[in-house]
């Protein structure tokens, strides 16, 4: 019994059955089905092929009207002078990857950690005012940023962290998306388990480490699409002042706004700032459908 809870503890242990069953729709239906997300997919991912065609094209066909999909020259000389605009400027360009890059990492980690030990105290103990507490978590995800953007302003003055790297990662860390979707995800989880983790003497960190979180691992990877997102394309105008410690979507911004001389360049700027979110999200994708094949845990 011992050696059992020792597995569960150690990761997930559920056995899967594949059973094919049979689609119960016609032909038609399949065809139907397949036509409609055929054209769906078309839609989603104009944009994203517009984006690129229109980086790769000389200033001349990027002003033709009205304007060709493809180009017909292409080249990367936008790319290559957005990189020497960016290298003139004062602050290295390394700079501005870097504290992009810090923030994000450290923003999503301390995000995902912080959000799942809120959620796993929300989603398996009963404690006075806790659903109260999540009940204003839901209506926080109602406010936008423009909103919060003030009291947030102040309490970084009383906690004299403006114009730092804190001012950016700590309301990172209490982003309310965060903990509302990792509570769902836990509340799906058998209490079964943790009751026999306990059992057999685990503690409750033991088990938030070793049982609770590989078994929701479906959850921490949306809530980092969600937050390296946000923060990779977070051009933190209200917190940061010093031009050393500025985003990367900043800097990039002041190149969009060159005017017509530097529409070849903004439209490499927009390449840029959706590459990594979507290469992100395309990688985590194939980890969330697999994990969650594999987690359907029920009493």
């Amino acid at each position: 019994m011992k050696r059992k809870n020792q597995a569960i503890l150690e990761g997930p242990t559920i056995h899967h059955y594949k059973h094919r069953r049979k689609p119960n729709r016609s032909v038609g239906g399949d065809v139907g089905i397949y036509i409609f997300l055929g054209i769906w997919s078309v839609i989603m991912v104009f944009p994203l092929v517009f984006s690129i065609s229109s980086a790769l094209k000389p200033l001349d066909e990027l002003l033709k009207f009205p304007p060709d999909f493809f180009p017909r020259n292409p080249t990367f000389d936008n790319f290559s002078d957005l990189l020497v605009i960016m290298n003139q400027s004062w602050v290295p360009f390394t700079r501005y990857i870097f504290n992009t890059v810090f923030v994000t990492v450290v923003g999503t980690f301390g995000h995902v950690i912080i959000a799942s030990m809120a959620a796993y105290v929300l989603a398996k103990y009963n404690f006075p005012f806790g659903n109260l507490f999540f009940r204003i978590v839901v209506v926080a995800l109602m406010f936008n940023g423009y909103v919060t953007s003030i009291p947030q302003y102040l309490i970084m003055c009383r906690l004299h962290i403006v114009d730092t790297f804190w001012s950016l990662i700590l309301p990172a860390f209490a982003a309310p998306i965060g903990l509302f979707l990792m509570k769902q995800f836990m509340e799906g989880l058998p209490m079964s388990l943790i009751e026999a983790a306990k059992i057999d003497g685990a503690s409750e960190w033991k088990i938030f480490i070793s049982l609770v979180m590989p078994n929701v691992r479906p959850a921490w990877l949306t809530i980092s699409i969600f937050s390296v997102n946000a923060l990779w394309n977070n051009k933190a105008n209200t917190f940061i002042y010093t031009e050393s410690k500025k985003m990367l979507s900043y800097a990039l911004q002041q190149v969009q706004l060159g005017g017509i001389a530097r529409t070849g360049q903004a439209a490499a700027v927009i390449v840029v700032m959706f590459t990594l979110p979507i290469v992100f999200f395309i990688f985590s994708q194939s980890q969330i459908m697999e994990t969650m094949a594999s987690s359907g845990l029920k009493d």
